[in-house]
């Protein structure tokens, strides 16, 4: 495995090392020793998700402002753009976002810290989306963060109008959002 840096040093991309040949491939796409080795982070995953979403969908900004959680995420069929958000108001690149292209073809994955603001546009139908979680998934503690935020700024690669759940259509503007006070 490969470990990419991002313009935030704690968001990293993890590019697998895929074998290949005229049956399939096989890669490992997690592997516990592996992946704090190479990337320095003890994660402890408990839960993991898996969503299917047809192309122009826009999920998020999401976040936990209690129980917060850390994502591995990747794609199993099709592709995103995959975006994250510092909220830690102490941090040097608080309010500011990162994304890449994540695909069943180049099977990029990203390293989400806790603390952070996760989204992604479905760039092909029927893309499928798998993440690990850090911890449970807490409905009283979710919040959202408007996706087109003009502060924060996202250079979204958009061809047409995204399709927006309820809650992603009344997400916040970043300076009325709940954000991390301290380090989570």
């Amino acid at each position: 495995m490969q470990v990419i840096p991002t313009a935030i040093p704690e968001v990293l991309i993890l590019e697998p090392k895929v074998f290949g040949d005229d049956r399939g491939f096989f890669f490992e796409s997690f592997n516990e020793q592996t992946f704090e080795k190479l990337t320095g982070v003890k994660a402890r995953f408990v839960q993991d998700n898996h969503s299917k979403s047809a192309a122009n969908v826009l999920r998020g900004l999401h976040y936990q402002i209690q129980q917060p959680q850390g994502k591995l995420v990747r794609v199993t069929a099709g592709e995103v753009f995959d975006v994250v958000v510092d909220l830690r108001r102490q941090s040097a690149t608080f309010g500011q976002w990162v994304g890449a292209i994540l695909s069943a073809e180049n099977k990029r994955q990203m390293w989400v810290p806790a603390g952070f603001a996760h989204g992604f546009l479905v760039l092909k139908n029927d893309t499928e989306f798998l993440y690990k979680t850090t911890d449970y998934y807490a409905p009283q503690h979710e919040r959202c963060v408007r996706w087109d935020d003009p502060t924060i700024g996202i250079e979204w690669p958009l061809l047409a109008e995204p399709i927006l759940s309820a809650k992603d259509k009344v997400g916040l503007d970043l300076s009325q959002a709940d954000v991390f006070e301290a380090a989570c």
